[in-house]
């Protein structure tokens, strides 16, 4: 039996109480206020939500909706990636999140019936580490790439390095640890808006890491990992260019998920690149990545079954 390493099932969680996160607007600057009726705020979103899923079912990659419980009222529900992982071996990772807010998103039935149906043996819970006030936010922290085992994961305060030693401990992934900035100069809260795997292929933007010894050592890592580098801006990477997921459908097509303002915002040469590698598959998401701070890859919790 083949190894797969990129998806064809992926867990989403309809937003119920999606607004405005305050606690985590600190340090996520991709976040913007708006002084639209919340109302008005969650209906839209959860039509995004909904098109969404449309668009990922049209194109045979299955999609596991969960509600979000309406009782904790998370803002941030809908970024499901942050609080837990699934790996092919059986392994389901839950994880330290940095907003108090955010630490109800996990959930306990979630969790349970993803065990029961894919059957998942082992279940490593890192969110004692809140209580040291340290965090690591699931795939939002930690870019995979899981055929060759290595991790990609910039410092930040959502990001912490001594969790991240953890991790890899326990299942065996290799860190290229780095520090990456913004345009001015403030610290990227999560990796995977600066970063996204493919088969073949890395988006990065690399102005972003300013030390050359970290850029070239992530370049080396990506390249010897049979990587071809597609380097975006800065303009780019805040228009969520850098927040993409691959996935693998069950037709076997690569799918490369973004959103429309990502699409957009990449340039001819850009897409051609892409084109030639794997299948584009933009949505829109506009209210959810303006107001939340995240986009299409945070959305989508890579279902990797146990073989």
């Amino acid at each position: 039996m083949e190894k797969k390493y990129f998806a064809d099932t992926v867990l989403m969680v309809r937003p119920s109480y999606f607004r405005y996160n305050i606690e985590t607007a600190s340090n996520n600057k991709f976040q913007k206020k708006s002084e639209e009726e919340i109302e008005s705020i969650q209906e839209k979103a959860v039509q995004e939500f909904n098109f969404m899923v449309s668009a990922l079912e049209a194109n045979n990659i299955n999609v596991i909706v969960e509600e979000s419980d309406p009782i904790h009222q998370c803002p941030d529900a809908v970024f499901p990636n942050n609080w837990i992982s699934l790996h092919e071996d059986g392994t389901l990772i839950t994880y330290p999140m940095f907003a108090p807010a955010r630490r109800k998103e996990r959930n306990a039935e979630i969790i349970t019936r993803l065990q029961e149906r894919f059957h998942y043996t082992k279940h490593i819970a890192l969110e004692n580490f809140e209580s040291k006030n340290i965090f690591l936010e699931g795939t939002g922290s930690m870019v995979f790439d899981r055929e060759n085992k290595l991790v990609f994961a910039c410092r930040s305060p959502r990001t912490d390095e001594s969790i991240l030693q953890e991790f890899c401990k326990a299942t065996s992934f290799r860190p290229i640890v780095f520090d990456s900035f913004d345009s001015n100069g403030d610290a990227i809260y999560h990796t995977n808006v600066m970063m996204a795997m493919g088969h073949d292929f890395a988006v990065i933007c690399l102005s972003s890491i300013r030390d050359d010894e970290q850029r070239y050592d992530v370049i080396s890592n990506l390249e010897n990992a049979g990587k071809e580098i597609l380097d975006i801006t800065f303009e780019q990477m805040n228009q969520f260019a850098g927040n993409m997921l691959e996935l693998k459908n069950t037709n076997d097509e690569y799918v490369f998920v973004m959103s429309n303002a990502a699409y957009q915002s990449l340039t001819k040469n850009q897409l051609d690149f892409l084109r030639s590698r794997t299948k584009i598959l933009p949505v829109s998401i506009p209210t959810i990545e303006t107001i939340g701070g995240g986009s299409a890859r945070c959305m989508m919790a890579e279902v990797m079954k146990p073989e």
